[in-house]
């Protein structure tokens, strides 16, 4: 292969493929995101972003301006007056933030740009090769047939996030089994004079279908402005069927069991959801992130979440290979991420299920088990956590103990925060009070924590590569992860 134009090709230019383009680009990495769009798309479904995909985008400097352009809500209305409590994740962030994805994609175009990304609109993928030692992507603006304006470009590596419709996956001719699991959704920005009470996100189910509300916090004269998603059983017709009128209305009003005073109804779309994923993340030097790799229901806000953290796991793994790291770092994106994304469709999938029951004593076995379950604080916390992605971990493995694979963001430090030191995606070296900070290792931040907890090796996606008490023995995982010091093509975790 010729010299690569490029360490790293994103194609999809949406919240994971910035995430992904934005951290190699921190890392000095030279990055091009082909996004087929020419213009970033006014209108998206995700809208909760919840307290771990918070703490990543504090680590690129992000949240606090994001805060301001949404709500919190430190909650979920469920089944049988019910409600999933967020307030007691251990995390600076016990809530959810909702706000419409344009504003997450802008922040994250910014981020990507600003570290130095080059971001082209308006180019589709048409061809893909594989070989040992990069890949090439044909490629030409959208709707263009003229073969002269094709261009090759080349890389050593490729992520596809271009979504659940990937071009990558399709060209590569990979298997993406699963099954649809329900037709006929609508999404709608609506007006409420009459929202719930406490602002907070509601679900109402019955028989007939079920309604969700979630408040952009966005008031006038007039009302509040909500994110409205309802499926009405007796009414499915295919994606392409306009949204009728009053039909947003309807169902909602039905669900939540009241009339919300629907003011003003703005965007809204038709979708069916599916169940799916690819069996292997990783092929060769192409690997998928996001949707491209998963796809499962909307209940419970995870995609956007997951994609994110998705990118966030790869991209700092791409640059330890490319700096000399063992090639097997970069299965451990599919180890640490498949199960998780596995995982994300099956609690995803419970809980559409639920909302989704038709007879009788099934939800009234369903109001009635859900609220006790909800009442036991460590079922509260550990339900929490799985959909917060606090309470989410990789495998331990070798050597560290109980804490390696557990998010590091919980830590306190003197003087500061975990996510702002590293917010130059460096790894970081947590120490005791009582131990003598070790000679000067490039691209390791030692910082001391201020409380009596063991020593922390922490990775530049924010989770505990080791912990211990001797403070010497951190180093070893270093040189398995990076590769320095040593030439071990052994990769354990």
């Amino acid at each position: 292969m010729s010299p690569p134009d490029f360490d790293v090709l994103v194609i999809g230019g949406g919240p994971v493929g910035l995430t992904a383009a934005g951290d190699l680009a921190r890392l000095g990495r030279t990055v091009a995101v082909l996004e087929r769009w020419p213009q970033v798309n006014p209108s998206s479904r995700a809208f909760a972003v919840m307290a771990r995909t918070l703490e990543v985008l504090d680590g690129r400097g992000l949240a606090d301006g994001l805060l301001e352009l949404g709500t919190t809500t430190p909650g979920v209305d469920i089944f049988g007056r019910s409600r999933l409590d967020l307030s007691k994740l251990p995390s600076r962030y016990p809530f959810a933030l909702i706000t419409p994805q344009t504003n997450v994609d802008a922040a994250l175009g910014r981020y990507a740009v600003d570290q130095g990304a080059d971001v082209r609109r308006g180019i589709e993928v048409v061809g893909l090769r594989a070989e040992a030692d990069g890949v090439t992507v044909n490629a030409r603006p959208k709707n263009d047939e003229n073969p002269s304006h094709e261009q090759v470009l080349r890389a050593r590596y490729v992520i596809a996030a271009d979504g659940a419709h990937s071009t990558v996956r399709r060209l590569l001719d990979l298997p993406f089994p699963g099954r649809p699991v329900l037709s006929s959704v609508v999404l709608a920005d609506v007006k409420l004079s009459r929202g719930p009470s406490d602002g907070g996100l509601q679900l109402g189910s019955s028989a007939t279908g079920f309604a969700f509300l979630a408040p952009y916090g966005r008031h006038d004269a007039d009302g509040s402005w909500f994110r409205a998603m309802t499926w009405d059983r007796g009414h499915q017709v295919d994606d392409t069927v306009p949204v009728g009128e009053g039909e947003v209305e309807r169902v909602l009003n039905r669900e939540m069991g009241r009339d919300v005073g629907i003011v003003e109804i703005g965007w809204n779309s038709r979708f069916h959801s599916e169940e799916r994923q690819v069996p292997s993340y990783r092929v060769g030097r192409v690997f998928l992130a996001g949707d491209a790799a998963h796809v499962h229901s909307p209940i419970g806000g995870q995609g956007l979440n997951t994609g994110v953290q998705d990118a966030a796991n790869l991209a700092w793994k791409i640059d330890a290979v490319l700096s000399g790291a063992p090639d097997a770092v970069l299965d451990t994106y599919q180890s640490e991420r498949h199960p998780i994304g596995r995982r994300v469709l099956f609690q995803s999938g419970a809980m559409l299920r639920a909302a989704t029951l038709h007879p009788k004593p099934a939800r009234l076995v369903r109001n009635s088990v859900v609220p006790r379950a909800l009442s036991i604080p460590f079922v509260r916390d550990l339900i929490a956590g799985s959909f917060a992605g606090t309470g989410l971990r990789y495998a331990r493995g070798r050597g560290g103990g109980r804490l390696v694979g557990t998010r590091a963001a919980g830590i306190p430090l003197v003087g500061e925060r975990l996510t702002r030191v590293q917010r130059n995606g460096r790894w970081v070296l947590i120490l005791r009070a009582e131990d003598e900070a070790p000679e000067s290792v490039p691209h390791v931040i030692p910082v001391r924590r201020d409380d009596d907890g063991p020593a922390v090796l922490v990775r530049p996606d924010g989770y505990v590569a080791w912990a211990g008490t001797s403070p010497a023995g951190w180093l070893e995982a270093y040189e398995r992860w990076t590769g320095a010091g040593t030439t071990s093509a052994d990769v354990h975790h």
